[in-house]
């Protein structure tokens, strides 16, 4: 994809906006090879695909509903908290740096200012999110691989 068709992620947003205020399933818009399609099923919330020319990642936007929480995932606390962590971006957040790793942090997990606590991909790169106070996680919003929007709380850190 070429710097000038860059991801306008407003115009993304507002499609996603158009298929959950419609009863349409998918909605799909092509300007020269930039193609960006937004799909939903009927119980699940819409996803979103970029691609280009070339085979491109699909990234997903965030969901309406919130997914089945995995363990130790806290989704009691999805409500908004004063000592949240949020996405600084649209992607899609992973506790860990690998599948077979371990996670960066847990609940009750001690964390210092600047220690790494999650990843947040975008765009085929992976952005470091670090504690911005130190403290303990208290809840942990998101699970491994989900995608995340900007300002999304992602954990909390007491």
């Amino acid at each position: 994809m070429s710097k000038d068709q860059a991801i306008d992620p407003k115009l993304v947003r507002e499609i996603a906006t158009m298929l959950s205020d419609s009863d349409l399933t998918e909605i799909e818009v092509e300007k020269g090879d930039l193609r960006i399609r937004v799909a939903r099923q009927v119980s699940a919330a819409p996803v979103m695909q970029y691609s280009a020319p070339a085979p491109a990642p699909v990234l997903a936007a965030a969901q309406a509903g919130a997914p089945a929480a995995a363990p130790g995932v806290n989704r009691e606390a999805a409500g908004p908290h004063p000592d949240a962590v949020t996405s600084p971006m649209v992607g899609t957040a992973y506790r860990r740096a690998s599948p077979d790793s371990k996670a960066f942090v847990e609940v009750g997990s001690v964390v210092k200012v600047g220690e790494k606590i999650l990843l947040v991909e975008a765009m085929k790169t992976f952005n470091e999110i670090v504690a911005p106070r130190a403290g303990t996680v208290t809840a942990i919003l998101v699970e491994d691989g989900q995608p995340v929007e900007y300002g999304e709380p992602l954990l909390v850190i007491e």
